[in-house]
Parts: C-alpha cells; sequence; structure tokens
C-alpha cells in the first residue's frame, strides 16, 4: 500500500510556478510600456491574475509535507505544462492578439512546447510584448519548466530527483553534481549563456537587439518562433550561418557540452549519440548541398567546356554551391534539431529533397538537449537492436548484448526504446486519421501530425516554412496542442496519467 497522494505538495509546486511565470510575465509588460505598446495593460492584468493565483495555491499548500513521490512527480511535470498554458494564454487573449480562446491556447502551447507552429497570419504587425512574450514561452520551455524551478526553488530538496526524471528526455540523463538541483542550475547557466552569446554575435552582424534577443531565445530552446513572416529566408548569409550554429549545439546534450566548457572535449567526441547525431547533419547537408547543387545549375552536358572556360560561370557556380551549402546546413539542422527555422522554403525544392526534409523531422536532437524528435539515442538502440535479430536469426544460441558508449544496455532500457518507437507511431497515426477527419488531405495530415510529434513546427503545403496554422480546423487545433505535450513530455510522462496504477492506493 502507498501513501495517501499529496495534493498539497502539488499545489504548493503550481503556486511556486506560476510566481516565477509572473515574473517573466512582467519583462514584457515593461518592454509593453517602454515601446509604447497598446497592449501593456492585457499584459499587467495578465501577470496581475498569474501572481494572485500563485499565491493562493501557495497558501493552500502552505503546510504540505516536503516528499515528492514519483506518482506526485509525473502529476506535476504533465500537468505543469497545462497550468502555464492556461495563464500563458491570457496576454494573447485579452490583448487582442488573438481573438479566439482556441487560437491563444494554440499559440501558448506551441510556445511552451517548443513546437514554434503559429496561428498568426502576419507577425510582423503585432506588439513588441506578444512577440517577446512569444519567445520567452519557448525559452521557458526549451529547457524546461521543471528543470527551472528545480534549479531556484528550495522547496524540492527532497522530491527534486523525481521531478528532474519525469521531465528529462531521452533514455537517460546524468548528474553534474551530487545535488540534483546543482545540475540544473548548471543546465540553466549553460542555456543562459548559449543564448547572451547568440545574441551577441546576432546583434554585432547587423539584427536588431529587440530581434536578436527573441530569435536567441527560439534558438537555443530549438522552437522557431520568428518576428519575421519569411522566419530568416530575409536575413544575409552570415545570420544564418550563425543561427544554423547555434541550433545545432542546442541539438547537442547539454551535458556534454558542459563537460567541453570544462576542458575536457574528449568526453563529448567519445559520446557515442553526437557522433550519431553529427553524423545525421552531415549527411543531411551533404545529401541537400548536393541535390540544391544540381538541381539549380543543371545543363546539358554539350555545354559543360563553354561553361568550365568562361570565368564569369564559374564564379556563378561558386556562388551557387555557397547558397546550396548554407540553405543544406540550415534546412538540416532546423529540421533534425526540431527547431523549424527556415532560410529558404523547402516545399518549393525538388519533391525529392522536401520528402528528405521530412524525414529528418523523426529524428531529433540529442537526449538531454532542447531538440525534440525520437533522439538519437534511440534510433541507435533500435538499429543495433535491429541488426542484433538479424544475427540471432542465424546464430539462436548467441547472446548478442546491446552496447552503448561501450556499456551493455539492460534489457529494461531496450524494451523502453521498443515501447517509446510504438506509442510515437501510434500518436502519429491518431493524430492523422483525425487530421483527415477534420478535411485536411492525408499528406499534409500526416506531415503535420510528425510536425506536432517532433515539436518541430514547419510541416508540408500550406503549412510548409511560408505557411501558418490560422486556417487550421478548429478540432484539429485543440487535437494538435495535446500532440505537442505528448512530443514534449516524450509520450509515457502524459500516458501514465490515464494509468490505473499511478492512482491506485
Amino acid at each position: 500500500m502507498t501513501k495517501t497522494f499529496n495534493w498539497k505538495i502539488v499545489s504548493r509546486t503550481y503556486g511556486d510556478l506560476l510566481l516565477i511565470e509572473s515574473l517573466f510575465m512582467a519583462v514584457p509588460t515593461v518592454a509593453a510600456y517602454l515601446y509604447g505598446d497598446p497592449d501593456g495593460g492585457a499584459f499587467a492584468v495578465s501577470t496581475l491574475i498569474t501572481l494572485i493565483v500563485g499565491l493562493i495555491a501557495m497558501r493552500v499548500g502552505r503546510d504540505a509535507q516536503r516528499r515528492v513521490s514519483e506518482r506526485e512527480g509525473y502529476v506535476i511535470v504533465a500537468l505543469v505544462w497545462i497550468v502555464f498554458s492556461v495563464f500563458g494564454m491570457l496576454p494573447f487573449y485579452l490583448s487582442g492578439a488573438l481573438e479566439t480562446i482556441t487560437d491563444s491556447w494554440f499559440e501558448t502551447m506551441a510556445g511552451f512546447s517548443t513546437m514554434g507552429a503559429t496561428v498568426i497570419e502576419n507577425v510582423e504587425v503585432q506588439s513588441h510584448a506578444i512577440l517577446l512574450w512569444r519567445a520567452i514561452c519557448q525559452w521557458l520551455g526549451g529547457m524546461g519548466i521543471i528543470v527551472l524551478s528545480v534549479a531556484v526553488l528550495p522547496l524540492f530538496g527532497l522530491g527534486g530527483m523525481q521531478l528532474f526524471a519525469a521531465e528529462a528526455t531521452g533514455v537517460s540523463y546524468e548528474k553534474l553534481s551530487p545535488r540534483i538541483a546543482g545540475t540544473a542550475r548548471l543546465l540553466w547557466g549553460t542555456y543562459v549563456l548559449l543564448t547572451v552569446l547568440e545574441t551577441v554575435l546576432l546583434n554585432f552582424f547587423g539584427m536588431d537587439m529587440f530581434d536578436s534577443v527573441c530569435h536567441s531565445m527560439a534558438t537555443i530552446a530549438t522552437g522557431g518562433f520568428s518576428t519575421k513572416n519569411t522566419s530568416l529566408m530575409e536575413c544575409s548569409p552570415v545570420i544564418q550561418y550563425i543561427v544554423a550554429i547555434f541550433m545545432l549545439l542546442s541539438g547537442i546534450n547539454f551535458v556534454q557540452l558542459i563537460y567541453f566548457m570544462r576542458g575536457n572535449p574528449g568526453k563529448l567526441y567519445r559520446d557515442e549519440e553526437t557522433r550519431w547525431y553529427m553524423g545525421g547533419i552531415l549527411v543531411g547537408t551533404i545529401v541537400l548541398t548536393i541535390g540544391l547543387f544540381v538541381y539549380y545549375t543543371w545543363i546539358e552536358p554539350a555545354q559543360w567546356l563553354n561553361h568550365l572556360l568562361s570565368g564569369n560561370v564559374l564564379r556563378g557556380y561558386a556562388a551557387q554551391a555557397e547558397w546550396a551549402f548554407r540553405n543544406a546546413l540550415f534546412t538540416t539542422c532546423a529540421a533534425i534539431t526540431s527547431t523549424g527555422f527556415a532560410s529558404s522554403d523547402y516545399v518549393l525544392w525538388p519533391k525529392l529533397l522536401w520528402v528528405f526534409v521530412f524525414l529528418m523531422m523523426f529524428t531529433g536532437g540529442a537526449s538531454g538537449s532542447t531538440a525534440g524528435g525520437i533522439k538519437w539515442v534511440r534510433i541507435a538502440v533500435f538499429a543495433k537492436n535491429a541488426h542484433a535479430e538479424m544475427y540471432r536469426r542465424i546464430h539462436p544460441n548467441a547472446v548478442i548484448p546491446i552496447r552503448f558508449n561501450g556499456k551493455p544496455m539492460s534489457q529494461t532500457a531496450t524494451n523502453n526504446v521498443m515501447a517509446f518507437m510504438f506509442f510515437y507511431m501510434l500518436v502519429i497515426l491518431a493524430a492523422t486519421f483525425i487530421f483527415i477527419a477534420c478535411g485536411i488531405s492525408p499528406g499534409e495530415a500526416f506531415a503535420t501530425a510528425v510536425s506536432g510529434m517532433g515539436n518541430v513546427g514547419e510541416s508540408l503545403g500550406q503549412y510548409g516554412p511560408s505557411g501558418n496554422y490560422a486556417n487550421f480546423p478548429m478540432v484539429a487545433k485543440w487535437v494538435m496542442t495535446v500532440v505537442m505535450l505528448i512530443g514534449r513530455l516524450e509520450i509515457f510522462t502524459v500516458l501514465l496519467l490515464f494509468s490505473p496504477v499511478l492512482w491506485r492506493k
């Protein structure tokens, strides 16, 4: 028999977290008055409501036992994203930036889940406060709301491990400090450092400070919300290269990045998942570079000699090669890391190339990163297990352990990966059928379900890099927000809420 569910600690936790959200909400409130935006009042009211409810929740749980079991941990982690989105949508709705609760909810959940899909048709007419709040939502959701709370709140001294484990992405996580709060602080410190560094570089190379801050938050969170309708398509090549590099960095396990910054680059190089991830980036970039260059520069073989003898043509080829490489690198990083930024509308590329981009959306970054998707550790384990099964067909009595980073994986961990892959595809298929029932074409329905589950944002067709979700059917929007949440919390944390075992005394 387990102890009674500790609802007071849940209330106390949500109270503390809402105080944190109100503090972050106050930032665009101040920005609204500094820039003379008309929605300062809406943000002030939203901040006040969030603060008051947070104080009430803290009051209710004031004498809570400082104990967070796995049950409370899963409930807190799964529902905090809903709680944050309920209050996070208030500025969008009260300011009139979005006219319906459905759209306000969709935009907020797309922010906190870092999916980056938007229902705003023209973001460039939105106020500074709205654009900044969109960026902050993604930034908070990128590293994780719970990881932030464990880092700054002493309340979780006895329960931080359960909360951290419930929100951590991938098969496993690694502690950098004897106390889990210390690990959380190091992760968030690295997160802030990367955000500041990218902001400085973007501003130095020509992007104004406000746009630099918003794009940096979205990049490091692998979110994709932009302050421009065309994302980064109209930015300079230097800006696109900077964003591509930081997208790549954000897809690496942050623990490995910390070891690297501590002067231990060998640990990053030896990490098997990092090698799989970088291999995926390399293959994607090479394939797209070759495809783009050949498609846009193809000439008849009979004319090759004349072109090769022309200096202007050679310079043109060099420029075309750079363009192809830059867009290939950027698009590969955006797809694999689930950031969703765009330097070019890949839907206008040859079909074979944009299908390849779509397939990369399945992969995701490394575990322990801010990227969505399946994660490369699972892809590696899945591939190794498939290879081992083929070998066992030939040698039935052979004992073939699945090794990762030189260590044998337990059968439990391998089963976890297989179950994850099954449920991942099951959710995608279920969402696809619902989207088709709502009137979306089968191709766009499947691509959109994959995008939502991987928290990518971009899809195909009218929901591609140049499109938005403003005309997405209402029922489909609500279903998509559920898919976003399941994808962000990697399935099991959400599904466990519906398991009788979790609630059984």
